[in-house]
């Protein structure tokens, strides 16, 4: 579909660049020339996807251990790139997410959703777009968000809420940076099946039958090829007039149905209990392989 230099002298940074979804759009925008940065909170994971990408494709990879939570960690890390070589391009891919009843969740669960995709997502464009804007440079960035950016969802309100702000930034800053031409857009996937995220969005394989694609009128989950192709045209030169966007990319399950996880009012409060023990045994799973 792409020429194989369209990215060719662009430098990306991708937030959660070592895994998932992350992992996959930076894999596309190396092979069509792009040079990456890429940063996590795992740098052995970042570091790993770095030598893969190298391996297959002749560019520039950057790795960085990075917690966005922290504005002063996001500014010194977004300044230090800008001194070596400006980017052009920004993915907010960077998130967390869980499965919970709200009525279960602590202000702490809330607070480590909200503080990684709400806050955190905006400090990162903060630093790069007040660094374009002082330089005078052209810029690109894409979030990455959820169709419950439009309807909503149970079970996981800190995401849909954190999501949902990042969608209205989207739409503003569009207008206040388009001047400094600078866009700004965002993807809203439909279910994408990565394993960090399933494991906490699907502990138990709620999601991972047929019958939990029966919302979706297309019947099955997205295919990588498919969420790369659409980001790379994003990221692309040629179709500058588009900005302010949130793209829905779900074979139509939003325009169809109450969301990805309406069907789990079925859950009865005790299962509630197991899931959550299988969620946390993965969240301890996940710290201990970044102490490593």
């Amino acid at each position: 579909m792409f020429k194989k230099d369209l990215l060719k002298g662009k430098r990306i940074l991708v937030t959660g660049g070592g895994t998932g979804l992350g992992k996959e759009m930076s894999i596309h925008f190396a092979s069509l020339g792009a040079d990456l940065v890429i940063c996590g909170r795992r740098l052995n994971v970042l570091d790993e996807t770095a030598e893969l990408i190298k391996s297959k494709y002749d560019i520039e990879v950057k790795t960085h251990p990075l917690d966005i939570r922290s504005y002063q960690d996001v500014d010194d890390f977004i300044g230090e790139i800008f001194e070596e070589k400006p980017l052009y391009g920004l993915v907010n891919n960077a998130a967390g997410n869980f499965i919970s009843p709200t009525k279960m969740l602590s202000p702490r669960g809330f607070d480590a959703i909200a503080n990684i995709v709400f806050h955190g997502t905006f400090y990162v464009t903060h630093a790069v777009g007040t660094r374009w804007i002082k330089q005078g440079l052209k810029g690109n960035i894409i979030s990455i968000l959820a169709t419950w950016v439009w309807t909503g969802s149970p079970y996981v309100v800190p995401s849909a809420m954190s999501k949902t702000a990042i969608h209205a930034m989207t739409k503003s800053l569009a207008v206040e940076w388009g001047p400094n031409n600078i866009k700004i857009n965002a993807i809203a996937p439909g279910p994408f099946p990565t394993e960090g995220a399933w494991a906490r969005l699907s502990p138990q394989g709620q999601l991972d039958n047929d019958e939990s694609y029966t919302s979706i009128p297309m019947g099955r989950a997205g295919e990588m090829s498919e969420l790369q192709n659409l980001a790379s045209f994003l990221m692309a030169d040629g179709c500058d007039y588009l900005t302010g966007q949130t793209i829905g990319i779900d074979g139509a399950q939003y325009l169809s149905g109450g969301g990805t996880f309406s069907g789990l009012s079925k859950v009865k409060d005790s299962d509630w209990e197991a899931i959550k023990n299988t969620i946390k045994t993965a969240n301890e799973k996940d710290k201990a392989n970044r102490s490593t």
